[in-house]
């Protein structure tokens, strides 16, 4: 995929005297063994992996803190590590320097079931969070897919399977501790469900990436648990089919909690590796929330729904162990790909359209996708709100195939953008998607590039990341 990002490295002045600082306080949690470099320089993207210098493992913020001013003074890039589940190349360490790998600082600092609030450190995954809350009668209802660490979630700007009805994290921080690039450490906001007090800083560092500061601490909001979990799965003769309930769905105000679609392709690639039968034609995955008698009464006006479109075999069960089996078919679609084309590596994007494009949307991809001869790439999303992901499985060998598969990822993002829509729905920018920030934003890259000045001036915090760093003298142009 085509990329403008940094990629000669600003080395460590004096490699060992910095180290050895680092191992004065951090001791054996200092690491430059090459597995762990290598390991920490990587996401689950198909991008480029970079390594950085050394890894610190923190378990504290005032560690992270003091990480962050030595390397401040140094001018040393400095990478935060969660769980490396990222798909844009976020944690490649592309001019060098130190990762600070977060993962130790796992630690759930309070819930206050009261106020439906909970303060967390940003090593901990969201699996982990929801296993603490099994007894409060609460959850975390932001789902990727991946088990991230809430960190990296905030970062990303994180969303998934359950955005449609619970938000994203964008709605759901309410409050951070965040390392600045200087070291000073900072509270973005309280745990007030509002506030008019001054700029939105809460928000601003929420889809940052790591490029303004280190969220060391994230304060989450958190729901009831459903008195009832429903789930269910309709085949449909067309995308389109598909699309138009969901739409049809949303116009009758039924709170569905998730709807996944997943195309022909992708349903045949299930069966195959989940051992399950569905009609590999397009469907839609569905969830519902709330008492036995309302999620069976969601169901049923979905189901009749459906069938306007041509719906048929909609099944539906709040078995909790039917309703596992299901998801876990959703949420292994990557494995199942992976395993219909061995040898192929995913090249996985995603865009977002508003919901009334979507059908259009995925139609022309899917031409495109069929006019090319050599490479598979199924099809599934979130269509609730507008947001889908194509998987371009590739030969990572064949420099035709990954040269056709940017043309395609180029075509996609640029009839999403036509189409009132955004170049990533919740993958983010990393060092993957920036030049297609800059055609979606225009100016407001400039506004983007003012603030990594003014909070990062020496361009230390993930560089090469989000936006090109700007010189002083573009940046006081452009406010002049």
């Amino acid at each position: 995929m085509p990329t403008r990002a940094a990629v000669s490295r600003r080395r460590l002045p004096s490699r060992a005297r910095v180290v050895g600082e680092l191992r004065e306080f951090l001791g054996e949690r200092v690491s430059t063994a090459p597995a762990i470099l290598d390991q920490h320089g990587r996401d689950e993207s198909y991008h480029a992996g970079h390594s950085p210098d050394v890894v610190v493992f923190c378990e504290t913020t005032e560690e992270v803190a003091r990480t962050v001013a030595l390397c401040a003074r140094d001018r040393i890039p400095v990478i935060p590590f969660g769980t490396g589940t990222s798909l844009e190349g976020h944690v490649a360490a592309l001019e060098g320097g130190v990762c600070i790998d977060l993962g130790r600082m796992d630690r759930v600092v309070s819930v206050n079931p009261e106020d439906l609030d909970c303060t967390v450190e940003a090593g901990v995954t969201r699996r982990r969070l929801n296993e603490h809350l099994r007894d409060t009668g609460l959850f975390f209802p932001v789902d990727p897919g991946a088990d991230a660490s809430l960190g990296g979630m905030t970062a990303t700007r994180a969303s998934g399977t359950n955005a449609v009805r619970y938000g994203t994290m964008r709605e759901l921080v309410l409050d951070l501790k965040v390392v600045l690039a200087d070291g000073r450490v900072i509270q973005t906001g309280t745990r007030s469900r509002k506030s008019a007090a001054g700029y939105d800083l809460t928000r601003l560092f929420v889809g940052s990436e790591g490029t303004l500061g280190i969220a060391t601490e994230v304060t989450l909001r958190l729901f009831g648990l459903p008195e009832s979990i429903a789930a269910a799965v309709c085949s449909f003769p067309s995308v389109d089919a598909a699309v138009q309930t969901v739409i049809a769905t949303a116009h009758a105000g039924v709170p569905v909690a998730r709807v996944e679609l997943v195309d022909a392709l992708s349903m045949e690639c299930v069966n195959r590796w989940a051992k399950t039968d569905y009609a590999e034609t397009p469907a839609l995955f569905l969830e519902f929330h709330g008492t036995p008698a309302s999620t069976a009464e969601q169901a049923k006006t979905v189901s009749e729904l459906a069938r306007e479109f041509g719906g048929r075999d909609f099944a539906w069960s709040a078995n909790q162990e039917e309703r596992n089996r299901l998801w876990r078919a959703r949420h292994d679609l990557l494995y199942a790909l992976m395993a219909r084309w061995p040898g192929r590596k995913s090249l996985t994007t995603d865009v977002c359209v508003p919901i009334s494009r979507l059908a259009e949307c995925v139609a022309e991809t899917n031409a495109d996708i069929a006019a090319s001869t050599s490479i598979p790439a199924p099809i599934a999303g979130h269509v609730g709100d507008g947001n889908f992901h194509v998987a371009f499985m590739v030969d990572p060998d064949s420099s035709e195939e990954i040269v056709e598969a940017s043309a395609l990822h180029d075509r996609l993002i640029r009839r999403a953008l036509v189409m009132g829509g955004t170049c990533t729905g919740e993958h983010g920018i990393g060092y993957g998607k920036m030049e297609y920030l800059e055609i979606e934003r225009g100016d407001g890259v400039r506004v983007m590039q003012a603030l990594k000045q003014a909070l990062d001036p020496e361009n230390i915090l993930n560089p090469g990341k989000i936006v090109p760093f700007p010189d002083q003298r573009t940046i006081l142009s452009h406010v002049a």
